[in-house]
C-alpha cells in the first residue's frame, strides 16, 4: 500500500480546505485590486523568486489566463537547476537575501496610477521579496502578499528593516502550508520529504484569476483568455485567440514603457 503517498495527499487535501475556509475574504481583497488594476489600463505585477517562480508562471502566461498579470522573474533567481557551478543554487540563495537587488530590478520599469503588485514567497523572509514589496510601496502600488503565515511566524526576518513580508503587504493570502514546508516524515529519515507550498500557492493563484475575471465582467470588461489550442476541432479559433492574447499583451506592454512614472 502507498502508505506516504496516500499521507502526502491528505495533506494537502486539507491545505486546500484551509485556503477555501480561511482565505476567500483576502482573495476578494486581492481581486477588487487585481480587477481595478486591469480594467483601468493599469498592470498587476507579479514578483516571485526560487521556486515561487511557478506561481508567476501560473498567473501568466498559462491556458486560462489573460493579460494584465505582468510576469517579473530573474534568471539569477531562478535558472539553478545546474544545482552546483554555473547558476546553482549557492548563488541563487545568495542573491535572494542580497538587499538593493529589487531597487535595480525595479529600475526597468515605469508605474502607473493603476499598478499593483503581486509578491510570492512561501517563506517572505529573504531580502530580495521584502525589498520589492517595500519599494513597490514607495512607488504607490497596493502590494499583494502570498505567503506561509505559519512560516514567518517561525522564522526570523532577514531584512535589515526587521519586518517580514507578511507585515508590509497591504492584502495578506495565507497559503496555510507549515513552517519548512515539507511535510511526510519516513521512518528512518530524518528530514520530512514533499513540499506543500506549490500547491497551496496554485490553488490560491487559479482562484484569484478566476474571481478577478468575474470582477472585471461584471466592471464591463472581457479578459482576453489565453485558451488551448490542443482541440484539433477549434485550432483556427485557439490560434485567432492566441493571436488576441499577443496583440493585448504587447498594448499593455507597450503603455508599460510610454507612460509617465508614478
Amino acid at each position: 500500500m502507498a502508505a506516504a503517498s496516500l499521507r502526502y495527499i491528505s495533506i494537502v487535501q486539507e491545505i486546500i480546505h484551509q485556503i477555501a475556509t480561511t482565505q476567500l475574504e483576502a482573495i476578494e481583497r486581492a481581486a477588487e485590486i487585481c480587477s481595478d488594476s486591469i480594467v483601468k489600463d493599469g498592470l498587476v505585477f507579479c514578483w516571485g523568486g526560487g521556486h515561487s517562480r511557478m506561481s508567476v508562471e501560473e498567473m501568466f502566461p498559462r491556458i486560462g489566463s489573460y493579460p494584465g498579470f505582468y510576469p517579473m522573474v530573474e534568471l539569477a533567481l531562478t535558472f539553478y537547476t545546474n544545482v552546483v557551478g554555473n547558476d546553482g543554487l549557492e548563488q541563487s540563495f545568495f542573491i535572494e537575501r542580497a538587499e538593493g537587488y529589487a531597487e535595480a530590478i525595479l529600475k526597468n520599469y515605469e508605474f502607473g496610477p493603476h499598478d499593483s503588485m503581486i509578491c510570492f514567497s512561501s517563506t517572505g523572509i529573504n531580502g530580495v521579496v521584502i525589498d520589492m514589496a517595500l519599494r513597490a510601496k514607495e512607488r504607490g502600488l497596493p502590494v499583494i502578499a502570498v505567503t506561509s503565515v505559519q512560516h514567518a511566524d517561525s522564522t526570523p526576518t532577514r531584512h535589515k528593516s526587521g519586518r517580514k513580508l507578511k507585515e508590509i503587504a497591504d492584502v495578506v493570502i495565507d497559503n496555510c502550508t507549515p513552517p519548512g514546508d515539507a511535510v511526510v516524515q519516513l521512518e528512518g529519515l530524518k528530514y520530512k520529504v514533499s513540499p506543500t507550498s506549490t500547491i497551496g500557492a496554485a490553488t490560491i493563484v487559479n482562484a484569484l484569476k478566476a474571481r478577478t475575471a468575474e470582477l472585471m465582467l461584471a466592471k464591463g470588461v472581457e479578459p482576453v483568455v489565453l485558451t488551448s489550442p490542443h482541440f484539433v476541432d477549434r485550432q483556427e479559433e485557439a490560434q485567432e485567440q492566441l493571436q488576441r492574447v499577443y496583440r493585448e499583451f504587447k498594448r499593455r506592454k507597450k503603455m508599460l514603457y510610454g507612460r509617465e512614472s508614478s
